[in-house]
């Protein structure tokens, strides 16, 4: 089981943003690889404070964590933060740690190293069935992407040698100050273009359809956005590609009504069905089931069918299937049958006799979301 995000920075759930981020600078300065040269443990140790810091520092990405855990993020393909490299950690979140490294936290050795460029994200819409909600799904999506052209060559840049950064020294009344800022002539990626094919851009990138295969969990829910990581826009040069970002959208059933994990179903009886009893099929995201109707069953009454609705996305088992049963009342009657509930209408079996086993409507309201 992957580690809680908030164990890792060691830090509790109610943290502010101030602290999350304290107790991320303290883990990253501690597990450094500069400080912790060819020392895997270390650097595995910095690589999951610098995932755990990612989700949380983002107050859209901590909301669906707290809430669903790691599987708001996992996925084939790579969702979320997992399988951050060092590329990642260094181009994100460098700001953090200032002049601790001596010139800025840009990587190996206090900044001698290239800069590396990302690749823009791209952004997809997924509509899901009910069905393809509750047991999960592959879906092969056609996505068009940037990628390097084939015969784009590059070359190191002149202006920044290659660094994708250029130093500044600037005199002050404090003194000498040496500032440094990406490069203007490659953007930070340590290369321009040397030779490309005429239909490429200026980038040496050109738009091609690939076929994306997407897993999506059991229990997602509307509005959450899954990560595929490297399937965006190519960086051009040496840089690394974009992530492809997933929103989902669920699309209503005919017949069912999710409510978090739960499902509603209304069923309508007849009046004789009602009376009698009878036993009817319904509909449930793994197909259809038939239930049992006692007689005299009461309008209103709740049949919950345990374990026939969404799997949580934690994995914490299954929701329910609530069977609202509605005993519908014909509007209009023969003069036959007129003549039978005129007859009825004094009949003792006919008089209403609720039952302190009969709930109310608000006793019944409780026992749903209890």
């Amino acid at each position: 089981m992957k580690e809680d995000y908030y164990d890792i920075l060691g830090i509790s759930k109610g943290a502010s943003e101030s602290e999350i981020k304290k107790a991320y600078r303290k883990m990253a300065l501690k597990y450094h690889p500069d400080k912790n040269p060819d020392d895997k443990e270390a650097e595995e140790k910095f690589k999951k404070a610098a995932e755990a810091y990612e989700v949380l520092s983002n107050s859209d990405k901590k909301a669906r964590y707290d809430q669903f855990g790691h599987q708001a993020f996992e996925g084939a393909g790579g969702f979320g933060g997992g399988g951050m490299n060092m590329d990642d950690i260094f181009s994100q979140f460098g700001d953090i740690f200032g002049g601790a490294f001596g010139g800025g936290f840009s990587g190996f050795g206090g900044g001698g190293r290239q800069r590396v460029v990302k690749g823009s994200n791209l952004r997809i819409r997924v509509k899901l069935s009910l069905e393809e909600v509750a047991n999960g799904v592959e879906k092969k999506i056609k996505v068009k992407r940037k990628k390097q052209a084939p015969g784009t060559t590059y070359k190191t840049c002149g202006t920044c040698n290659g660094t994708g950064q250029v130093t500044r020294v600037t005199n002050t009344i404090l003194g000498r100050m040496q500032t440094a800022s990406a490069c203007q002539t490659c953007g930070g990626a340590g290369q321009v273009i040397d030779k490309k094919p005429a239909d490429a851009d200026a980038q040496g990138l050109k738009v091609t359809e690939e076929t994306v295969s997407v897993k999506i969990p059991t229990g997602v829910v509307d509005g959450m956005q899954l990560k595929v990581t490297g399937k965006g826009n190519d960086a051009p040069g040496n840089g690394i590609s974009g992530d492809l970002l997933v929103l989902i959208q669920e699309e209503d059933h005919p017949t069912l009504k999710r409510e978090g994990d739960n499902l509603h179903y209304d069923m309508y009886v007849s009046l004789p069905d009602a009376v009698l009893g009878t036993s009817k099929e319904i509909d449930t995201v793994t197909g259809k089931v038939r239930i049992k109707i006692d007689a005299g069953v009461q309008s209103g009454k709740i049949l919950r069918l345990r374990g026939k609705g969404i799997p949580s996305i934690n994995g914490y088992g299954k929701g329910d299937l609530l069977v609202h049963i509605n005993v519908w009342t014909p509007k209009t009657l023969s003069k036959k049958q007129k003549e039978f509930f005129e007859e009825m209408k004094n009949d003792e079996h006919f008089e209403p006799k609720p039952e302190s086993s009969d709930k109310s409507f608000f006793e019944k309201v409780k026992d749903m979301f209890s």
